[in-house]
């Protein structure tokens, strides 16, 4: 299972430092890899660290890709055989739930033809939020394949449920699902 073209989208939260060991995994089993980032993923790691890991640019604006005439959504969409979220927001879940897109990511989504899987993190009691699990079922319904979180320490200084599965985890359901 290597040249397989993967598109990772990282949406904003502490768990996108995990994002990078995913990424670099997929790279060093040989598969190409294109990331989309957030704005507020941008505040937890830089767009310098994916591009040095994929040897790609990072796409980040829905408008301002010169590389993408047709817009960057559109020809990731039609390139990639996957499209991963890691760690998918809250908000991202939400968006992508409800069918909204208003920013590069969320556009991707909707545009995405294949195979999504998501590997939700957040707050345990933001996980446990009845909206939050209502999202979540309608993105299964809808067929995105869900890495869900694990148990154990948060960044909000807690113990619970909302943490991203381990890289190693996610990289085997993406390993399962293009077999």
């Amino acid at each position: 299972m290597t040249n397989r073209e993967i598109v990772v989208g990282v949406s904003g939260g502490i768990a996108s430092y995990k994002t990078a060991a995913l990424v670099s995994q997929l790279v060093q089993a040989g598969h190409g890899v294109s990331v989309v980032m957030t704005a507020a993923a941008q505040q937890f790691v830089g767009q310098a660290t994916f591009a040095a890991l994929t040897g790609r640019p990072v796409a980040t604006e829905m408008f301002d890709d010169a590389a993408h005439p047709l817009g960057a959504h559109i020809a990731l969409a039609e390139r990639a055989e996957l499209l991963c979220i890691a760690p998918a927001t809250a908000n991202f879940m939400a968006k992508a739930a409800n069918g909204l897109a208003d920013d590069l990511l969320s556009t991707l989504y909707l545009a995405f033809p294949r195979l999504t899987l998501i590997a939700p993190a957040m707050n345990c009691a933001m996980w446990d939020k009845a909206a939050v699990q209502r999202n979540l079922k309608q993105l299964r319904d809808d067929g995105v394949e869900v890495v869900d979180p694990e148990e154990g320490w948060l960044s909000c200084r807690t113990r619970g449920v909302g943490r991203m599965a381990a890289p190693e985890t996610i990289l085997a359901a993406i390993q399962r699902a293009l077999d």
